[in-house]
């Protein structure tokens, strides 16, 4: 079992400096270099990765806030209408995910840059940025699970007990992902395909692992049907990704030899 711990938060003036923060700073940090690196190896403009991240992050900073706010804890606004203004005040993942693809739409369409060829170095960042944020997850503890005694569980929570931490086990399965993907892509396989993989291998593995969340807590995730808001979410990432992968991908046919081409008249 790993033992419960709360690492201090560093006081600067009225600046809080907490290790959630400085996770999801590095991560997010790593994130734009992998990304910036991957593309200029394809041949691709890393400056337009960089302008993205600016709003990408921007966008995933406010949709997080919003979707945590009105379907994760709805409760939360019964505090004061002011707190849909608290940005830095609770925010989703899955949340910060949608804003960021809205963010990516809206941003290659003005810029009328193609998305496609962009997809696998985002899928190689976000992959390892993601899973670094997340350990900022697991180092707060905000993602507590069931009661269990799985070797990785944490025990000493307050109040007693050993549960699921649901920050430490998204941080894993990103991790594995990014593994994956970075095997595929030094050998070359499923080119301009590694982002709907991801979409698929991480959607699929959270749509299960939500199902440890706790439920016998005071401040615990939502639920629609029996679902958690991401649960919802992912399932349509599951659904875009196989759609995506399953599609015939576009081969340009390369023109004939211009003695090829005379002998295909003449036949």
């Amino acid at each position: 079992m790993i033992p419960y711990f709360s690492p201090p938060t560093l006081q600067l003036g009225p600046l809080s400096i907490n290790p959630f923060g400085i996770l999801v700073a590095v991560g997010i940090l790593l994130a734009a270099r992998l990304c910036g690196k991957e593309a200029e190896r394809r041949g691709l403009s890393a400056q337009v990765l960089a302008d993205f991240a600016f709003w990408g992050v921007l966008a995933g900073v406010v949709s997080g806030h919003l979707v945590h706010l009105f379907f994760y804890h709805p409760e939360e606004l019964a505090k004061s209408p002011l707190q849909v203004l608290k940005v830095w005040d609770g925010l989703s993942s899955m949340g910060g995910l949608l804003g960021g693809i809205i963010a990516a739409f809206v941003f290659f369409r003005r810029k009328g840059v193609p998305f496609a060829p962009y997809g696998d170095p985002l899928a190689l960042g976000v992959s390892m940025g993601w899973g670094i944020a997340r350990l900022g997850c697991f180092a707060v503890h905000d993602h507590p699970g069931r009661l269990t005694d799985f070797p990785l569980a944490v025990a000493g929570w307050p109040g007693g007990g050993i549960r699921h931490d649901l920050g430490l086990y998204d941080a894993l399965v990103l991790f594995a992902c990014f593994g994956l993907l970075m095997l595929l892509n030094r050998r070359g396989l499923l080119k301009d395909r590694l982002l709907p993989l991801l979409a698929v291998l991480y959607g699929t593995a959270r749509f299960f692992l939500d199902f440890l969340r706790a439920t016998d807590l005071s401040y615990v995730d939502a639920r629609y049907l029996g679902l958690t808001p991401a649960q919802f979410v992912v399932m349509a990432l599951v659904l875009w990704g196989v759609v995506q992968l399953v599609r015939a991908p576009r081969v340009q046919t390369p023109p004939l030899p211009a003695g090829a081409r005379t002998q295909a008249r003449a036949s």
